[in-house]
């Protein structure tokens, strides 16, 4: 798979819900690196499991991520979009912009970087 589709692969995993498929698009030492909240603390997808996902799925009773461009070069992926979400405590809505970058290596996603909208995401938990 290239890398375009991998990542394509890694959000619709996510958006159905199926984090071990999603988590399987990963390489074993994936680094994974995020401007919020939200601390992977090592490398692997067990560690992106314990430091993003189990937290981001209590904190947030709803939440999608929209894709609405792609750019890509060679193995590296960047994605713009939004992330939209219900907060589980407050019940605000958070709409914040988001570019990931994606790098992937053999059909596994190597490497991430994520650039969001934090005061909208803050917002929402307030």
């Amino acid at each position: 798979m290239d890398a375009e589709n991998t990542v394509r692969a890694f959000y619709a995993a996510l958006g159905a819900g199926d984090a071990p498929a999603a988590l399987g698009l990963m390489a074993d030492d994936i680094e994974w690196n995020t401007m919020w909240h939200y601390k992977v603390d090592g490398r692997g997808p067990q560690k992106v499991a314990e430091g993003l996902l189990m937290p981001l799925m209590k904190e947030w009773s709803a939440f999608g991520l929209e894709s609405s461009e792609f750019i890509v070069q060679g193995d590296t992926v960047v994605s713009l979009g939004r992330f939209v979400g219900t907060h589980a405590t407050t019940g605000k809505q958070a709409d914040a912009a988001y570019a990931h970058v994606w790098n992937v290596e053999n059909g596994r996603i190597k490497r991430f970087r994520q650039y969001i909208d934090t005061l909208a995401v803050a917002e929402a938990r307030r």
